[in-house]
């Protein structure tokens, strides 16, 4: 018998590999946080698991999610991103990648990271849940709110409430493993 998952990863195994090594691990890595936060983003009314299949073209796409590049991007190479296939071709969400490379180098500039600034919103430490379904686990939180309404105000774009807890679980701000699976002991170990 196979180890116990959450209940939202399939088997394939792109999804399995990313429950397992990826999801819920907590990220003080400012780059990582950026690429988290763009695919997050990019998301948006889609399934994870597109994102996935896709995150490759994003990393070619993107400047391997380099925030100072993509905050330079021109209108003119934006525009070009529109037409490549290997990225999720959504207008807002491909120009509000500058826009959130712009205001995440802004929180770098003013705190020193943006690690420091969003891991503020859970002093620190991620959370510890102790969800014993998938069906019982939220799709936001008053912290989430809260760090949504901040990151709106700094001018992000694609960062509402469900979007920012999505990142707050796959960066490991929250641990979402659900209580049978044999992540949530692993993960509640590495906070």
């Amino acid at each position: 018998m196979g180890k116990k998952r959450c209940t939202w990863c399939s088997d394939d195994p792109l999804y399995v590999a990313y429950h397992d090594d990826e999801w819920g691990v907590p990220l003080y890595d400012d780059s990582t946080l950026f690429q988290f936060l763009l695919l997050e983003g990019a998301q948006a009314g889609l399934a994870w698991i597109t994102v996935l299949r896709k995150r490759e073209g994003y990393r070619r796409a993107f400047d391997n999610f380099d925030a100072q590049s993509i905050a330079r991007y021109s209108d003119k190479k934006l525009e070009t991103l529109l037409q490549n296939p290997q990225i999720i071709r959504n207008r807002l969400k491909v120009f509000g990648a500058r826009q959130n490379a712009q205001a995440f180098l802004k929180i770098q500039e003013d705190r020193g990271s943006f690690a420091s600034y969003i891991w503020d919103f859970v002093d620190g430490k991620p959370v510890q849940n102790c969800w014993p379904s998938s069906a019982d686990v939220p799709a936001n939180s008053p912290i989430s709110d809260r760090l949504s309404k901040d990151m709106k105000k700094r001018g992000f774009t694609f960062v509402g409430s469900t979007i920012l807890y999505a990142t707050m679980q796959a960066t490991g701000m929250v641990n979402d493993h659900t209580t049978d699976c044999f992540r949530h002991s692993e993960c509640r170990q590495l906070a």
